[in-house]
C-alpha cells in the first residue's frame, strides 16, 4: 500500500523535513503546523524562512545529523536529499517511514475539489501567481503553493479553503507525476533538466504522464502554438482546451496592442469574447501566460472581468523582470531568474520592446550540463543584448567534470566579456552603463547580488 500523509496529520504525529527551508518544503512545513500538526526540521543553515517556521512553532535543527530524526514518525524530503544522508539511513535504521516532498503535496492535493496544477519548462511561477490573483478576485479562497514570493499572499503559501488549490508544478526528477491535478497546464515543453531526463522524448513522455493523471471530467490545458506541448497530449483520453495565437486555439488573443512592452488584448474562448485584459508585467510570453489561465477559468466559469481584474493585479513576482533600483549613473536595474535560453530570449525579447538606449546583461549560467547541452542557444539568446557580460558558471549541485566555463560563451558572443567574480562584474558595469541604459541581472543562482551591489554602490 502506498504511503500516505493523511493518518499521521490525523493523530497529530511528528513530522521530520529534511531541508526544511527549501521553497516547497517551507511551505508544506507551514500547511502542516496550520493543522496542529509537530513539525521538526533541518536545513543547513538559517535564513528568514527558517526563522518563521521557528516562530510559527518549527523544531529546527541547522545541519544534518542522524538524530534529528529520532522521535519523528514520518520523514519528509526533497529530491535533493539522497539515501545517504545520515537522516535518513537513520530513519530507515528505526524503520521510520521516508517519503518525497511531491508525494506528500499530492497526498493533501487529493482534499481539494479542483486542483490547478500548473507545468512547463518555463513560467510556471508567473502563470501560477497569475491563477492565484484571479482565484482570488473570483472568491474561490484558493490554497496555494508558489515557487517564488507572491506579495500578494506574503510569501510562497496561501492557506484557503478546500475548494481551489492552486500548485505550481515541477518535472524535474518527475515530481509532478505524485500531484493529483483535477486540471493540468502544459504552459511549454522543451529540453532541460538533460541530468535528470535522457532527452527531449523523455521529458515529453514525462508530461503526456502529467497530464493523464487528471480524472475523466477534469481538463488538461495546453499551448497550441508549442509542438512538444501538443505532441505530449496527443490522443490522451481527456478534455483538451488548448490556448495560443493559432487561429484552432480554443482561447486566443484578438484587438492585440502593445505599448512600452506591455500587452492589451481581447480573449476569444471558442470564438467569443469572454474578457480584455491589459497586462501589468511586459512581454509577450506573459500574453500567453495569461491566456493559459484564461483557459483555466473559463472551465471553472469564472466571469470575464474577475479574470480582468485578477490579471490586471499582478504585477510580477520575485526575480522575474523585478525591479531592482537605478544606478547613480542612471542606468535602470532589473533582475530576472531566467536560465534557460528560451527565457532569456523572450526576457531579452521583451526588454528590447521597451525604450532603452542599451540593454546590458550580466548572466550566470547555471551548471555546467546545462551550459554545454545547450551551448549554441545560449549563445544565440545573449547575441539579443547589446552586451553580455558573464559570471562563472553556478554549479548548483554539480561538480565541472566537463571542462566547460563562461569564457567558452564569450568566446562565440560578439562584443561579450567574461569576469571571475561579481566585483568585477559592477566595477565595469560602473564604467559602462548610464542614462537610459538597462542592466539585466539574469540567472538562477546569485547573480541577484550584482544588481544590489551596483543600487546600493557597494
Amino acid at each position: 500500500m502506498e504511503l500516505s500523509i493523511k493518518p499521521f496529520i490525523e493523530h497529530k504525529k511528528t513530522i521530520h523535513l529534511v531541508g526544511i527551508g527549501g521553497v516547497s518544503m517551507n511551505s508544506l512545513g507551514e500547511l502542516l503546523l496550520s493543522m496542529g500538526v509537530p513539525v521538526t526540521g533541518s536545513d543547513r543553515a538559517h535564513s528568514a524562512v527558517t526563522e518563521r517556521l521557528e516562530r510559527l512553532g518549527a523544531v529546527i535543527h541547522y545541519g544534518h545529523a542522524a538524530e534529528n530524526v529520532e522521535g519523528a514518525s514520518l520523514v519528509i524530503r526533497t529530491a535533493a536529499v539522497h539515501d545517504d544522508n545520515p537522516e535518513i539511513v537513520r530513519a530507515h535504521e528505526l524503520n521510520i517511514p521516508v517519503m518525497e516532498r511531491a508525494q506528500a503535496w499530492g497526498c493533501l492535493m487529493t482534499d481539494y475539489q479542483d486542483v490547478i496544477c500548473l507545468s512547463g519548462t518555463h513560467g510556471k511561477t508567473t502563470t501560477t501567481s497569475m491563477m492565484t490573483l484571479i482565484a482570488m478576485q473570483a472568491a474561490l479562497d484558493p490554497t496555494v503553493m508558489v515557487g517564488s514570493n507572491l506579495p500578494a499572499i506574503g510569501g510562497t503559501l496561501r492557506i484557503g479553503g478546500h475548494e481551489c488549490f492552486v500548485a505550481e508544478s515541477c518535472e524535474y526528477c518527475n515530481s509532478f507525476l505524485s500531484f493529483a491535478p483535477t486540471i493540468a497546464v502544459v504552459l511549454n515543453v522543451e529540453a532541460d533538466h538533460l541530468d535528470f531526463f535522457k532527452d527531449l522524448d523523455d521529458i515529453i513522455h514525462s508530461f503526456r504522464a502529467f497530464c493523464q493523471l487528471t480524472p475523466a471530467n477534469g481538463l488538461v490545458v495546453v499551448n497550441a502554438d508549442d509542438d512538444n506541448a501538443m505532441q505530449a497530449v496527443q490522443g490522451i483520453d481527456r478534455k483538451i482546451m488548448t490556448f495560443g495565437t493559432a487561429p484552432t486555439a480554443n482561447v486566443r488573443p484578438a484587438n492585440v496592442t502593445l505599448n512600452n512592452g506591455y500587452y492589451s488584448f481581447d480573449v476569444l474562448v471558442n470564438n467569443e469574447l469572454y474578457t480584455h485584459v491589459n497586462l501589468s508585467v511586459p512581454g509577450r510570453h506573459n500574453m500567453m501566460n495569461a491566456l493559459a489561465c484564461c483557459a483555466v477559468s473559463s472551465f471553472l466559469e469564472v466571469r470575464g472581468e474577475l479574470v480582468a481584474a485578477g490579471l490586471a493585479q499582478f504585477k510580477g513576482s520575485s526575480r522575474r523582470f523585478e525591479l531592482t533600483g537605478r544606478m547613480s549613473t542612471g542606468a535602470l536595474v532589473v533582475d530576472d531568474y531566467a536560465h534557460h535560453p528560451s527565457e532569456m530570449r523572450a526576457t531579452l525579447n521583451t526588454a528590447r520592446q521597451m525604450d532603452f538606449k542599451r540593454i546590458f546583461c550580466a548572466f550566470q549560467p547555471h551548471t555546467y550540463t546545462r551550459t554545454k547541452a545547450l551551448f549554441a542557444e545560449f549563445v544565440e539568446a545573449l547575441k539579443l543584448c547589446d552586451q553580455a557580460v558573464l559570471a562563472p558558471i553556478y554549479a548548483a549541485r554539480e561538480q565541472n567534470t566537463i571542462g566547460i566555463s563562461s569564457d567558452d560563451l564569450a568566446r562565440e558572443i560578439p562584443g561579450a566579456v567574461s569576469l571571475g567574480s561579481f566585483e568585477e562584474i559592477a566595477d565595469y558595469l560602473r564604467r559602462e552603463a548610464g542614462e537610459g541604459d538597462l542592466v539585466l541581472t539574469m540567472g538562477a543562482g546569485d547573480i541577484y547580488k550584482v544588481g544590489k551591489m551596483l543600487v546600493e554602490g557597494e
